[in-house]
């Protein structure tokens, strides 16, 4: 089964309406979340290990035909969009129900909610499928990344993941309700001590992407998983370091920073 113990047909783990995104996300009606169980990275300090580390008890696979109605249902709740939470290792499953779900009605944008460790190929096979991006960027430093996630190339990956995104759906653009529709979201979750290194990403995205990419630079990192493992991430994180990585964000060149004044 791999890394992702996952077969032919994916298994849901939880699906519903999320307010907890980030804004242009979540609307009036929450963002219509389908958290895949399972991944292709082994973060050590994954916040929801329990259904990405291992298949939750009782889980079942969902045919795509299953995918594709709840899809059609969480529309139908009146969500935003669809947003395929940890979806890289059944990218498959996704486009074959998105495909059955648009014979039906799907109209709402879809979103690619993923770690940041994808394939540039795959990504290519996307094109004109998904209409928001939204990757993690975790790592800058390749020893960082083999550390803490036991993927020593998930810098050089999400690098190239990123290019090829936004070369598909370019900078966010948010209508007169203030709801996404298409382009890039960037998310990095601050670590204790920068150990994430916010400068590197900051200037990468900035100089190499777009320094309009909406980019949320997160602070509700606390020690879950195998994080109490690593002495530096063995705490949660300080209001001060969350100042700090915005701060260094804003003076690598980056506009629009989710959450900052």
């Amino acid at each position: 089964l791999g890394i992702c113990k996952t077969p032919e047909h994916p298994f849901v783990a939880s699906c519903g309406p999320h307010p907890g995104e980030e804004k242009p996300l979540t609307g009036d009606h929450g963002s219509g979340t389908i958290f895949f169980a399972g991944c292709n990275l082994g973060c050590k300090f994954c916040q929801n290990w329990d259904i990405s580390s291992e298949i939750p008890p009782g889980a079942r696979p969902v045919a795509p035909e299953q995918l594709g109605a709840l899809m059609l249902r969480l529309q139908e709740m009146g969500c935003s969009n669809i947003n395929f939470v940890t979806p890289t290792h059944v990218v498959n499953s996704i486009v074959t129900a998105v495909e059955w779900a648009g014979t039906r009605g799907l109209r709402i944008p879809l979103v690619y909610n993923s770690s940041g460790y994808d394939s540039v190929p795959v990504l290519r096979a996307l094109e004109d499928i998904i209409d928001i991006y939204m990757p993690d960027f975790k790592f800058w430093d390749p020893e960082t990344s083999k550390r803490l996630a036991g993927a020593e190339d998930y810098p050089s990956v999400a690098r190239a993941a990123i290019r090829e995104m936004h070369r598909q759906v370019g900078d966010l653009e948010i209508d007169s309700r203030g709801i996404a529709r298409r382009g890039l979201i960037v998310r990095h979750l601050v670590l204790p001590e920068n150990t994430a290194d916010m400068e590197g990403i900051a200037r990468f995205l900035s100089g190499e992407i777009s320094d309009q990419t909406f980019v949320n630079v997160m602070g509700q990192y606390r020690p879950t998983h195998r994080a109490h493992e690593i002495v530096s991430l063995n705490r949660s994180l300080r209001p001060a370091e969350l100042q700090e990585a915005r701060r260094i964000a804003a003076q690598e060149g980056l506009k629009r920073i989710y959450g900052s004044a």
